[in-house]
């Protein structure tokens, strides 16, 4: 069988930003698994677990707290003398203005036994938001900001992740230009609205961040569209490195990240491809393939390893594909070159990629008659779950976090008086 998959999962309209990729979908059967699965709500451990410090805490814990106070004299003196009543340890804090009320971000120490819920309303705060942290958090703003940007500046594909790292648990999607209307409704200087901030993305679409729990600041929102600009500023760049990769039965191909300049070669791979190789790939009209590869290809939907011969021609492509909360990994490889180890080692390095970017899990959307992708999933070693609708067949493979990412489950709660 061929080692490929299909390209990203259908689902809800909210969730899909190419409306070429959606009509290669397999129809209501997948459509129906992906509604049944994903709801409005942010992810469960962003929301419900573990609750703030409370008297069955044991030890020092790390938190990440937000609280709204009124913009007067005193009155984050007052909160932070409830906080020090109770031997809370602040170790940083941001003030973001809004007019008759500021938000203050804080980083704390909680000792034991503290609840610190009541603390803060003890305090005058409201709107109150907390978050586990970890050593991780202890670097400054400004150091933190500069990370960000370096990594935008290395990477295209890295905006997402970055915008996502910046801004907490939010979902990050991206709509391309091709959407009509997306871009025509944001103007240059992007839109704030509560929980939505919209900015344009350098490559002619929509960037949306949405977080329905909790409202963004201006703040929030001019350092989001700081990095925009300075992606839009960097233009097109990409990693250049590449690794030999002896195969199985003989000979080697190089493997490299590639991007939209690689199209013409990725065309040329589609064209000698079986129609049954592209049709277990796409999962619709064979002869629409090749329109998908400029959104495939693009870093700004995540990252594309391409397997290419000495001479330079393109025998395989993988993709690893930022699905708002979730993370698509896709194969394909031309026939010739199937049942060699390239799929599974594309694979495996789409899967270290997608651990190095934080992400839980990753899953690939095939047919339960493709043993190829689906002994490429168990050759990850990784606790896999299944889910099959009528011939498609959804693999979820839980992900080890890189262990500079190696944290507590974070959990996020907004208490009201």
């Amino acid at each position: 069988m061929s080692e490929v998959t299909n390209d990203r999962a259908g689902g809800r309209a909210p969730r899909r930003w190419n409306p070429l990729v959606r009509a290669a979908r397999c129809g209501e059967a997948l459509h129906a698994w992906r509604t049944r699965r994903h709801g409005h709500a942010p992810p469960a451990h962003d929301t419900g677990a573990p609750p703030p410090p409370g008297p069955a805490a044991a030890g020092s814990v790390l938190w990440r707290m937000r609280t709204t106070v009124r913009d007067e004299p005193g009155a984050l003196a007052t909160l932070c003398t409830a906080l020090a009543e109770r031997r809370v340890d602040i170790l940083s804090l941001q003030t973001h203005p809004l007019g008759a009320h500021t938000v203050d971000e804080f980083l704390l120490r909680v000792p034991a036994g503290t609840d610190l819920t009541a603390a803060v309303a003890a305090g005058g705060g409201t709107d109150t938001w907390t978050e586990r942290a970890d050593a991780h958090d202890l670097v400054d703003g400004p150091t933190r900001m500069l990370g960000l940007a370096a990594r935008t500046a290395t990477d295209a594909s890295e905006l997402p992740l970055v915008l996502r790292q910046l801004l907490g648990r939010c979902t990050i999607r991206s709509q391309p230009a091709a959407a009509a209307g997306t871009a025509a409704a944001v103007p240059p200087e992007g839109v704030l609205e509560g929980t939505v901030i919209r900015l344009r993305d350098p490559e002619g679409g929509v960037i949306t961040a949405e977080r329905p729990y909790l409202p963004f600041t201006p703040t929030e929102f001019a350092r989001a569209r700081a990095l925009v600009e300075l992606d839009a500023r960097l233009g097109p760049r990409l990693p250049r490195g590449r690794d030999v990769l002896a195969l199985s039965e003989g000979g080697h191909v190089s493997v490299r990240r590639a991007d939209t300049t690689d199209l013409q070669a990725a065309r040329e791979m589609h064209e000698r491809c079986s129609t049954e190789t592209l049709r277990r790939r796409y999962h619709g009209p064979v002869g629409d393939a090749s329109r998908y590869l400029d959104h495939l290809l693009s870093p700004r939907f995540g990252r594309t390893l391409a397997a290419q011969t000495a001479s330079g021609r393109i025998v395989a492509l993988g993709h690893l594909l930022w699905d708002g909360d979730e993370t698509e990994v896709a194969l394909i490889v031309e026939d010739a070159w199937q049942r060699r180890g390239i799929g599974a080692e594309l694979l495996s390095r789409l899967v270290d990629m997608a651990v190095e970017a934080g992400c839980a899990h990753v899953y690939a959307v095939t047919q339960a008659s493709n043993t190829g992708m689906v002994a490429a999933m168990r050759g990850l070693g990784l606790p896999l779950d299944y889910q099959i609708e009528e011939g498609t067949l959804v693999i979820t493979a839980g992900l080890d976090p890189a262990p500079a990412q190696s944290t507590p489950a974070p959990g996020e709660r907004v208490t009201r008086p």
